[in-house]
This record gives structure tokens, sequence and C-alpha cells, in this order.
């Protein structure tokens, strides 16, 4: 193993380094506030896919500033009765892709919701949802979009988007929203996180590899992309340091986790550069409920436990969502 980051002692003892924001719980209490203004308009249009075990759903609902955001809605066939649900965030540039590649929760009979990522969607199957919201200077990518403050920064967005989300799927008269679980890899781990912090009646939360943790943290142990863009922004922006760092905390996963009020499985990788393990292990410290678990894969990098993290998570989601 290459050793970047803390010994796995230490790690399971770090509490992060990142400064909760005073008004932090108010931040997005009128965030979410502002957001429900607008109704949520969840929309579930069925498709025709050729997929003859799920029944597939065009979905798209009202998210921050009302703006339409898709997403995909999967049921077993046939689905007469609700069933729990699994709401899914995507990693960084990715979508929501296409239906035939969310097949693995409607095989365990729950219905699945992926949120396609505003502004994304590079990396799979184009992305159906635009970002219509400006920002000032930034990197190329998404990490520094609107970093000048926390009202104008990009995953104030994103993360709201989220919320509206769970409300959408929950919506639909075939999920169970009393026994909802929230996943992601990645970025979407991150973006679970922060919804978890947000709405406080989720069954469960798997959370692998999660990004958009501890970004001092982060920012002073690694130069790998996402973060790298933020510090390709500050090496131009020099005078903007106490700025950005003062705008991350109000999206910092640590402090979503910290409010968390569901059973959570985590996974990390000691050579992951992108998510480094410090800042996992500083989100699922801060995770208050008891019933938490966190996979440690000693050998690999940001695939973390990839198939295994799935086969895990399968195992232990039973009898909790």
């Amino acid at each position: 193993m290459v050793q970047f980051d803390l010994p796995l002692d230490e790690l399971r003892a770090y509490r992060g380094s990142s400064a909760e924001p005073a008004d932090f719980d108010a931040f997005w209490q009128h965030t979410l506030k502002e957001a429900r203004q607008y109704p949520l308009d969840a929309r579930f249009e069925p498709v025709d896919t050729g997929l003859t075990t799920v029944d597939v759903y065009d979905a798209t609902f009202s998210g921050f500033g009302g703006h339409p955001v898709r997403g995909w809605l999967t049921l077993p066939a046939g689905t007469s009765t609700p069933v729990p649900l699994v709401v899914q965030f995507v990693g960084y540039g990715g979508d929501r892709g296409l239906p035939h590649m969310h097949l693995l929760w409607p095989a365990t009979g729950r219905a699945h919701f992926v949120m396609d990522t505003r502004g994304q969607g590079a990396r799979m199957a184009g992305g159906d949802t635009p970002d219509p919201v400006g920002s000032g200077p930034s990197y190329p990518g998404c990490m520094t979009r609107g970093i000048e403050s926390p009202h104008d920064y990009y995953y104030r967005r994103v993360f709201t988007d989220a919320v509206r989300a769970v409300e959408a799927a929950r919506s639909h008269p075939l999920t169970d929203a009393s026994r909802t679980t929230l996943a992601g890899g990645s970025q979407g781990a991150g973006i679970a996180l922060a919804a978890s912090g947000l709405i406080p009646d989720l069954g469960a939360t798997l959370a692998d590899v999660p990004f958009l943790c501890d970004f001092p943290r982060a920012l002073a142990v690694t130069h790998s992309t996402p973060y790298r863009e933020i510090a390709d922004y500050l090496r131009v922006h020099r005078t903007r340091v106490a700025q950005v760092r003062a705008t991350l905390s109000y999206f910092d996963g640590v402090h979503f986790a910290a409010r968390a009020q569901a059973p959570a499985l985590f996974s990390t990788a000691l050579e992951d550069q992108v998510s480094p393990p410090s800042t996992v292990f500083a989100a699922f410290n801060a995770w208050p409920h008891p019933d938490k678990e966190i996979n440690v894969y000693e050998f690999n990098g940001h695939e973390g436990g990839g198939p295994h993290q799935e086969a895990a998570a399968l195992r232990w989601l039973r009898g909790r969502g």
C-alpha cells in the first residue's frame, strides 16, 4: 500500500478540520424554504425501453429556483403496491445515464430514482439538466462556479435539487416514503450526505468514497482533481483564500453528516487521492447514529470496493431500507 494520508488508527479517530458556520442551519433552512415556494411539479412519463423486468419512467421535477431537473424512476415490472425506495446521486461529471444502467436496485424489489446532476454530463450519456444560473470567474469544471459566495455556489443548487429529488421520488404512489435509502459514490456520496443532513426521516444512507468532505484537509493533502480546481482558482485569485474557505464551509459533508439521523454504510480506500481517506473518516466519525459501518479497502484508489462494496451494501441494507 502506498500511504499518503494518516495511519488507519489515526483515521478512526480523525474528526476533521472544517469550521462550521454559526448560521449553517439557518442558511439551509432559508435555502429550502425558497425552493419550496415553487410547486414540486413531479412528473413521471412511461418510457418504452425494451426492458421487460422493469417499468421505467422519465421523471422531471422542480429543483432549486424552480428549474426543471430530470431523472429516471425504475420499478420492478408490474409493481402494484408501494415498495422501498433508493434515491441515487451520481459521480462528478456524470448524469442520469440511460435506463438499462440502473437495474441493480429494482432487482432487489425496490424502486430506484436517479437524479440528473445539473450542468454536468460529460462522462456518461450527455446529461439532460442544464444549470441556468451564471457565476463569476471560475476554473473549468464545477468546483469553483459561484465560489465567491455561499448563496451563489454551484453546490447550493445541486444539494437543493437533491432534497427535491427525494420529495419527488417519494411523491410517486408506488414508492414507500417511509423506507427511503440515499445512495451514491464519490460526488454522488457527497450529495447523499448533504441530503441526509437535510432530510430527517430517512431509512438509510450508502456513501461510497464520498467526495465534498473536509475541504481544508482535502486541499492540504491531495493534488488530484476535482479538488485541484479550487487550488488552481486560488493560485490565480490569491486574495480570496479566506472568502473561498468561508463559502466551502456551508457545503462540507462533515457538517451535514453531523445532522444525519439514519443508519449508514460508508466506504473508503487508503490509496484514494480523489476522496482522501481522512476526509471520508471525518464525515463518518461525525455521523451520530450508532448503526453505522465503514468498509476500508487498503490497496484501492478512488474505485474503492467497486462491485464488492455493492454486494456489501445489498447485505447490509437487509432489514434497514
